[in-house]
């Protein structure tokens, strides 16, 4: 059985930020990522997929991120910064491992993976919610994907798509489609734009002082989106399920739920499949961290500049711990 005072579950952006810290902390740690490669999810994101910041605004603790040249940096300057961050820091990733459970035994935890067996004094558990798309239950004759599946907008052209939702996501996916396709965007209200001089970054401050920023928004207008909105081409619909039926291809751009299936044997999911926790340390098993699941594991913990704050207080309160 292989040791470590910390085991990471998760490469992405929140374990690395977890592992820049306990690095930083002198804590024996290891990061076990279940991709074959670098980057989290990011190398999955459709091909158009722009930040909501410029990069001076999109980092991790440590190292700022390259400058992008064209404004909003793409998916791939995200994927090519977060491979040069695990080698500028070293960090100790294992991929690909896929981690099944989390169990107890005794004052540890035992990390259950494909490929052996952690015993690990404190867990940190950062595996996102890519990995869990919500999926409508409708019975559809056409085909049905999630927002994890779509790439690139000429595999439908010629089709007619509909994208449901009025997030982000169905927006940016929305626009991206127009051109090569008959388009209908469908929201269950109308879509509410934040203003268009909000960036990441703002949403960062806003979150970390107010705690929300629901109130500005759902959708940040990049400009993909913005020309799109601007000349009229990105008009959203009340849902109707005809028009879904009678569509080539729903794209259900309905949101994710966090990926925890490995924390069942833990029981400390409640009924929504989230975790109680006091900051990020789950209250029913204070060996247990979870980080960068959203505003419930910390403001904007979900975001690349987000998630710097809680892994640093995350690594603090496990290092007062570790204190002989």
């Amino acid at each position: 059985m292989l040791k470590s005072d910390v085991v990471v579950v998760g490469g992405g952006q929140a374990g690395l930020a977890a592992a820049f810290y306990l690095r930083r902390a002198g804590i024996d740690h290891v990061v076990l990522d279940a991709q074959p490669v670098p980057g989290g999810a990011w190398p999955l994101t459709w091909n158009s997929l722009r930040l909501f910041s410029v990069a001076r605004h999109s980092s991790l603790p440590g190292w700022p991120m390259p400058s992008f040249p064209d404004g909003y940096p793409t998916a791939q300057h995200v994927v090519d910064y977060l491979a040069a961050y695990e080698k500028r820091y070293d960090i100790p990733v294992q991929r690909p491992v896929q981690v099944t459970s989390v169990t107890h035994d005794g004052d540890r935890l035992l990390v259950h993976t494909d490929s052996g067996t952690w015993s690990a004094r404190h867990v940190i558990s950062a595996t996102g919610t890519w990995w869990r798309p919500f999926r409508p239950l409708v019975d559809l004759p056409g085909r049905q994907l999630h927002t994890v599946d779509y790439r690139d907008p000429h595999e439908f052209a010629g089709q007619k798509v509909v994208v449901v939702g009025g997030g982000n996501s169905g927006a940016q996916i929305a626009a991206d489609l127009i051109p090569h396709t008959e388009l209908t965007w469908m929201t269950r209200r109308p879509p509410r734009y934040m203003p268009d001089e909000i960036d990441g970054k703002a949403l960062f401050d806003i979150a970390t002082r107010r705690g929300g920023v629901s109130e500005l928004g759902d959708i940040v207008a990049v400009p993909p989106v913005r020309e799109a909105r601007d000349n009229g081409l990105l008009v959203a619909v009340p849902t109707d399920v005809e028009a879904l039926s009678g569509a080539d291809v729903v794209v259900w751009c309905t949101g994710f739920r966090p990926a925890l299936g490995h924390l069942a044997p833990l029981r400390v999911r409640d009924a929504d499949g989230r975790v109680a926790v006091d900051g990020t340390t789950a209250t029913g098993e204070p060996r247990l961290h979870l980080l960068g699941y959203g505003g419930w594991t910390g403001p904007a913990s979900a975001t690349l500049i987000g998630v710097g704050p809680t892994a640093k207080a995350t690594v603090a309160k496990i290092a007062l711990t570790l204190r002989p």
